[in-house]
């Protein structure tokens, strides 16, 4: 397992927002994270990341026990969240977000990778001179998305990323996001849209009130009833 959460437990704004959850990701997996708003799916990402702190509990990354560690030894570990809302700086040029997502590593192939950012996304490449805010939503999420590959991430978490987009642009993120899988990256993908979250990952866990309610194969919880009348509007 890449990455793996033994009973953690988060407070947050002196609440409870994590009781005890436990999850794992394989090499090579694609696990999604849904349940209603305020279930604690952020929560669970922040303390991934090192964001928010943990009460208690274990955090495994690649064998090696994370818990409590720097936000900064974290990133530089491999793991890269992508933020619910992008938080993109929109003052800065398309150009300057992607050299920002390498920051933390001694990179003396910049120009070579943000090559192969732009080929992946040609629109950041038509715009890579122009100040990041002035991208259309579906943009935005793309240069996010680039901003993270250029941290060469081993693990990402991806927080809401068909948040604001068009049916259209969350078929094409959702693509985007399977490639990147294909090519070797393991995510846990924190998302509403909990029918696209299924169809593209393997497995699945279902956050309620801070607990693991339910966990299974992707395909299995596609076709529960619970999941269903919940997530799925049937």
């Amino acid at each position: 397992m890449i990455l793996e959460l033994k009973e953690v437990y988060v407070n947050y704004n002196h609440i409870q927002a994590l009781q005890g959850i436990s999850l794992n990701v394989g090499e090579g997996e694609i696990v999604a994270l849904i349940g209603a708003n305020g279930a604690g799916k952020s929560t669970a990402l922040n303390a991934i990341s090192g964001l928010l702190k943990t009460t208690s509990g274990k955090i495994t990354y690649a064998g090696q026990d994370i818990t409590g560690h720097s936000p900064q030894a974290i990133v530089r570990g491999g793991i890269i969240q992508v933020p619910e809302g992008r938080a993109i700086l929109t003052t800065l040029k398309v150009r300057e977000n992607l050299e920002m997502g390498a920051f933390t590593r001694k990179n003396n192939r910049m120009k070579e990778e943000m090559d192969d950012i732009f080929t992946r996304f040609p629109v950041l490449r038509a715009k890579a001179e122009l100040p990041a805010g002035n991208l259309s939503g579906g943009e935005q999420q793309m240069l996010a998305l680039g901003r993270a590959l250029m941290a060469k991430p081993k693990l990402l978490l991806m927080d809401e990323p068909s948040m604001g987009l068009s049916p259209i642009l969350v078929r094409e993120i959702f693509h985007i996001i399977t490639e990147i899988n294909k090519q070797g990256t393991s995510i846990l993908l924190v998302e509403q849209n909990a029918q696209m979250a299924l169809e593209i990952s393997g497995r699945g866990y279902v956050l309620e009130t801070g607990r693991i309610a339910l966990e299974d194969s992707s395909a299995n919880l596609l076709h529960n009833e619970k999941v269903i009348h919940a997530y799925l509007g049937g």
